[in-house]
């Protein structure tokens, strides 16, 4: 019997020091659109307006937030989520992160599948997150970079730089999709590894080995 794929392991995405996952941990909260706490709707990241401009909003408020938050830099799992369910996922289209990762086999998969798929798959990347944050320090800043795209089109790439004192600037870039509600988040580049590509690859193992089911429960175990 082969052994099954390690489709969680995330050494191939955030590299196993901690400037990479400083960058991938400082990914994720920057996706973080409305991080206000106590805030008005008015003080909100503006998700109607130029992309690039939503883009720093979200990313100035979020690295105040960690910077701030003892829990979050402790890597608590509970803090994480709470953040992650009411300031993340309202300006994220993580289904279609899901969809794009698990590729043509989406499919195949019954809507009770897919609910469970993106379940795992968001509780891989949140213990993906957790241990970064520690590592975030008072220096640490991102920079935002020309925007080479059309502010007009529907899906657009926002490049970022994020420094931190002894070490060299490192790429973090957001692809953005244009719906209704505004500028929604859906797929995160650190230092030219996107995240969609990256499982992709992964997933498709697993699931060509055992399946949909399979995938899910090898996410969903090492998540536990």
């Amino acid at each position: 019997m082969k052994p099954a794929p390690t489709v969680w392991n995330t050494a191939s995405v955030v590299r196993q020091d901690g400037r990479r996952r400083v960058l991938f941990a400082l990914a994720g909260l920057g996706a973080m659109a409305a991080v206000m706490p106590r805030l008005g709707r008015a003080q909100q990241a503006d998700a109607m307006g130029a992309p690039d401009a939503f883009v720093k909003q979200v990313a100035d408020k979020a690295l105040e937030v960690l910077k701030a938050d003892k829990a979050l830099q402790a890597g608590n799992i509970a803090r994480i989520n709470e953040v992650v369910d009411e300031y993340l996922l309202p300006y994220v289209n993580f289904e279609k992160t899901t969809r794009l990762a698990a590729g043509r086999y989406w499919r195949d998969a019954t809507p009770e599948q897919r609910t469970a798929l993106a379940n795992a798959f968001r509780g891989t990347l949140i213990r993906t997150y957790s241990g970064a944050f520690g590592s975030v320090t008072p220096d640490t800043s991102i920079i935002m970079l020309p925007f080479r795209g059309d502010a007009s089109a529907d899906d657009v790439v926002v490049r970022t730089q994020v420094r931190q004192a002894g070490s060299q600037p490192a790429a973090v870039d957001y692809r953005l999709e244009k719906t209704p509600q505004g500028w929604r988040v859906y797929d995160i580049s650190v230092e030219n590894i996107w995240l969609i590509q990256n499982y992709r690859n992964q997933f498709a193992t697993q699931i060509q080995q055992g399946g949909i089911d399979s995938l899910i429960k090898a996410l969903s175990e090492r998540n536990s």
